[in-house]
């Protein structure tokens, strides 16, 4: 029979890449400093981790949670009443999942999947850790901080939301391939994304899914793309590449690249002058680690309008502009082309970014799970 390792360790919670890629992270940096330890990811039934952990090389369960829906059509209604139902059933999953993996430890990345798992893991005695990405903290981590041993952020002055005690600043677990370009790395990715290494490169990233107010943006400058020595790189998500394709087909000649889903990050950051994102943690944290000046269109559907928080958080210490969602469609392309040909201020954003880095997350994220 197989003997089980020391270290078996649960990691919870998901539902935007935002939380699963830092929680997968996590894993691989675990398994560096314990190749022996067996890691089980737990998550929601029917939503991105169950595709993409696997992907990861490493084993899921999941939960029949859901979040809140805010929206108030009739099937939003009825989700919204079976909640409390749901939260039941995957309560008493969790309880099945923690006394057959009888894990020594776990880890909640936040979002909805990782409540059950956590107060179940509590109350089981089994000690766990939480990892906050943002500025402002989500409800799920909130409510389960009183039991955590140690609350890891990204960002200061978490001692609003957290026990100051159990507060240790790490920073977000990122991808470790992320890092400043160099003008060997800049040639490498335009030759990957068959792009003009003497003209400006703005990179669009609206996260998995997409945004659809940044796709709507970058639709209504198609038109007079041509008229400036600029290139777009466009990640337009699941959700827009089909119109984006068919917006693209009328102005074939433009220097503007539509694509579902960037899978080599490295490089396209790498490309880019200018990065135009939504400010979710995840995010910031790699656009820190290479480097990137930024322009943050936060995104208005998210719980206590996090996204502003984090994105003002980098404004406020010059390492980032804001573009409001509402006031995008008008003016971020105007903005966006006016600073990508500074090149003053794209250093001074680069250099102000780079200095909020903390490149070395996951690898202290691991060491505190593997201690405990």
């Amino acid at each position: 029979m197989k003997q089980r390792s020391n270290h078996r360790i649960i990691i919870s919670g998901g539902g935007t890449g935002g939380h699963i890629f830092p929680a997968v992270s996590i894993a691989h940096a675990i398994r560096i400093q314990s190749p022996g330890a067996e890691i089980l990811f737990v998550g929601a039934l029917g939503r991105m981790e169950m595709e993409k952990v696997p992907a990861a090389g490493f084993r899921i369960k999941g939960l029949p949670i859901a979040g809140l829906r805010r929206d108030l059509s009739l099937k939003s209604i009825s989700a919204n009443f079976l909640l409390p139902f749901r939260l039941l059933e995957s309560i008493a999953a969790a309880r099945r999942i923690l006394d057959d993996f009888n894990p020594t430890v776990a880890v909640g990345v936040g979002g909805y999947a990782s409540g059950p798992l956590l107060w179940a893991a509590g109350r089981k005695g089994v000690p766990y850790i939480i990892q906050e990405q943002n500025s402002f903290a989500g409800k799920t981590n909130k409510l389960l901080a009183s039991k955590a041993v140690h609350i890891c952020v990204a960002y200061s002055g978490m001692e609003k939301f957290f026990p100051e005690s159990k507060i240790v600043l790490t920073g977000n677990p990122i991808r470790n391939d992320i890092h400043p370009s160099t003008p060997e790395s800049r040639q490498a990715a335009c030759t990957y994304f068959g792009l003009d290494p003497g003209k400006k490169t703005i990179l669009i990233i609206g996260g998995s899914l997409g945004a659809g107010t940044l796709n709507r943006c970058i639709e209504n400058f198609l038109p007079q793309a041509g008229n400036f020595p600029v290139q777009i790189l466009w990640q337009c998500g699941k959700n827009g590449i089909r119109q984006a394709t068919l917006a693209k087909q009328n102005y074939p000649d433009t220097a503007v690249y539509p694509m579902e889903f960037i899978q080599r990050m490295d490089l396209v950051y790498s490309a880019a002058d200018l990065v135009i994102s939504r400010a979710g943690a995840g995010s910031i944290s790699e656009l820190s680690a290479a480097g990137k000046a930024c322009i943050f269109v936060p995104s208005p559907n998210v719980a206590e309008d996090h996204q502003t928080h984090n994105a003002m958080a980098l404004v406020k210490k010059d390492a980032g502009y804001l573009v409001t969602d509402h006031l995008a469609p008008d003016s971020l392309m105007d903005q966006a082309l006016e600073l990508v040909f500074n090149d003053s201020r794209l250093s001074v954003l680069s250099e102000n970014i780079l200095k909020l880095s903390r490149p070395h997350a996951a690898e202290q994220v691991a060491k505190m799970v593997l201690e405990l």
